[in-house]
């Protein structure tokens, strides 16, 4: 690990304003600080927002809720105001990684970090979320750029998820045996603004599977979505799978979670 400045700030504006040149805010640190022991990362100065309360907590409301960004894994899937509101959110949260990693990580910190493989972008995309930081709203949809890249600025916050409430949702992912990531992973939800399907594990970034959302809005039914051929365009491949075999694992894998989504 590379020699680095430790800040730990109780406030959300002494964060902010102790993000300036080479640095990191440091959330749950469950891939930020494996990521450094293996010198994959280095930055001068790590910001850690433990002792920022006001970045943790949930607020629910009529139109579904809110989520503070450093709120671990385990608090939302614990959350009787989220389980009520958005089950499929609390389920997402529940079957990520292992206990250390649902008490320690943050959804914050999991979204920052953009890992194409992980659950939380997934339930943002698949919801039609909406990321709050210091500095503005940003579109789920918007929100994840390519390969561990956001939209975030150097510096920006992110303060907490706002979720809208679905008719139907679910969440099912194919783990990969040993991380428990996603080695592919569907969120499919059906709502005021239609039918959003997105998809983790299968290229660089989460992204909405068009011809799944096609198909679901015609036939909102485990057989239409399992009908569907997903391109393989774009589609990883490496030892644990070909991307012809991701493709099909995409259909199958939303026609279990519209089948979850239509059984609550």
């Amino acid at each position: 690990m590379y020699a680095f400045e430790y800040q730990r700030p109780t406030s959300r504006a002494d964060a902010v304003s102790a993000a300036s040149g080479d640095v990191r805010y440091l959330a749950g640190g469950q891939s930020l600080i494996q990521a450094m022991k293996l010198r994959l990362s280095q930055s001068e100065r790590l910001v850690d927002l433990g002792a920022v309360a006001d970045l943790k907590g949930i607020k629910a409301d009529a139109n579904g809720g809110t989520i503070g960004a450093m709120t671990t894994h385990a608090a939302v899937a614990a959350s009787a105001d989220v389980r009520r509101a958005n089950p499929a959110r609390a389920e997402l949260a529940g079957g990520i990684g292992d206990p250390m990693v649902r008490n320690m990580g943050t959804i914050g910190g999991s979204i920052a970090n953009a890992d194409p493989a992980a659950c939380h972008p997934a339930g943002v995309v698949g919801l039609g979320a909406t990321v709050q930081t210091n500095k503005r709203s940003i579109a789920g949809d918007l929100f994840f750029t390519g390969l561990f890249e956001t939209a975030l600025e150097p510096g920006e916050l992110i303060v907490s998820v706002s979720f809208p409430t679905a008719q139907k949702a679910a969440y099912v992912k194919y783990k990969q045996p040993a991380s428990r990531f996603a080695l592919i992973g569907v969120f499919v939800s059906q709502g005021s603004g239609g039918v959003r399907v997105a998809v983790t594990g299968a290229k660089g970034s989460v992204f909405r599977a068009k011809a799944l959302e096609d198909g679901l809005t015609k036939s909102f039914t485990p057989e239409a979505a399992k009908a569907v051929k997903m391109p393989t365009d774009g589609i990883n491949s490496d030892m644990h799978g070909s991307a012809a075999y991701r493709a099909a694992m995409i259909s199958v894998m939303a026609s279990r979670a519209v089948a979850a989504a239509l059984a609550r």
